[in-house]
């Protein structure tokens, strides 16, 4: 194939990926910027990302530059690189994997791509704001970070596990008392009162289950945002719907991460909120 001859190699790795719009997304962040590159997608069984991560560099020959990861393997992804950013250090997570000489480099960028696409193209400032983040996974834990440096007056961490969300509140303490951010963690059960901003970091959309929140958890005029985007996150913006609020899928901060990793591997930042527009109209 002729983009095995020295063209730069690229690739998503998740569990699922069937669904993954990111080769679209970089194969035209590369056609607007003049980039050549090929960027593909790779479905990784559920025990054998270290083994998929390594057999993917093989394959390129000495052009695997890169890659992006998603669920389930945002922590392993991290747990495997030689370096790693300040933001995924915090995070214990990468969803961008950079390749040299010096090994593997880890990045996390999903939560400075939820804030954009939040502030940016939602037009939502959360500095003062009352956050609400659910699950303290691998998604979570990549966005609790930047949410903090937005200036939000209080995130509170809801996670089905109590001990996992105090663990990921615990680890984030310092920048909370930094930022002057009020961060609590509660289990998921517990939730009480209720918040300008409520952004669903679980698993239940790729699972189909419903998120069981108190009916009066979201303000008026509050947004009700899912990670996840298409049929995945149609529950979640349903039922935020029915109480009145806006509701966000996370097609977006899927563009906005993409172009921060693109501009980590590149050195180019491509046109983001263009493509973000092409997409939706697809």
């Amino acid at each position: 194939m002729e983009h095995k001859l020295a063209v730069d190699e690229y690739c998503v790795m998740g569990n699922p990926v069937e669904h993954s719009k990111s080769p679209w997304i970089h194969a035209r962040f590369a056609q607007l910027t003049g980039q050549t590159l090929h960027y593909g997608k790779r479905m990784v069984p559920l025990d054998g990302f270290a083994a998929s991560l390594h057999a993917f560099i093989a394959s390129a020959n000495g052009f695997a530059r890169g890659c992006n990861v998603t669920v389930p393997f945002k922590f392993e992804a991290f747990a495997l690189a030689q370096h790693a950013s300040a933001r995924a250090t915090l995070a214990r997570a990468a969803n961008t994997l950079s390749f040299s000489d010096d090994g593997i480099h880890a990045d996390n960028t999903d939560g400075l791509g939820l804030v954009r696409d939040i502030e940016l193209n939602a037009g939502v400032k959360l500095a003062g704001r009352n956050l609400l983040l659910l699950g303290a996974g691998g998604a979570a834990a990549g966005v609790l970070g930047p949410l903090l440096h937005t200036g939000a007056a209080g995130i509170t961490v809801a996670n089905r596990s109590l001990a996992k969300a105090q663990e990921l509140v615990q680890r984030h303490a310092a920048l909370a008392t930094l930022t002057h951010t009020a961060l609590l963690a509660c289990a998921l059960a517990d939730v009480q009162g209720s918040f300008d901003v409520v952004i669903n970091a679980t698993s239940t959309s790729l699972s189909g289950e419903s998120v069981q929140l108190p009916s009066g958890v979201l303000r008026r005029g509050a947004l009700a945002y899912d990670l996840m985007y298409g049929p995945a996150a149609q529950g979640f913006l349903d039922w935020a719907h029915a109480r009145g609020a806006q509701s966000r899928d996370g097609l977006g901060m899927l563009v906005e991460q993409a172009a921060e990793a693109f501009f980590i591997w590149r050195g180019v930042r491509p046109p983001s909120a263009q493509v973000l527009q092409e997409l939706r109209a697809l």
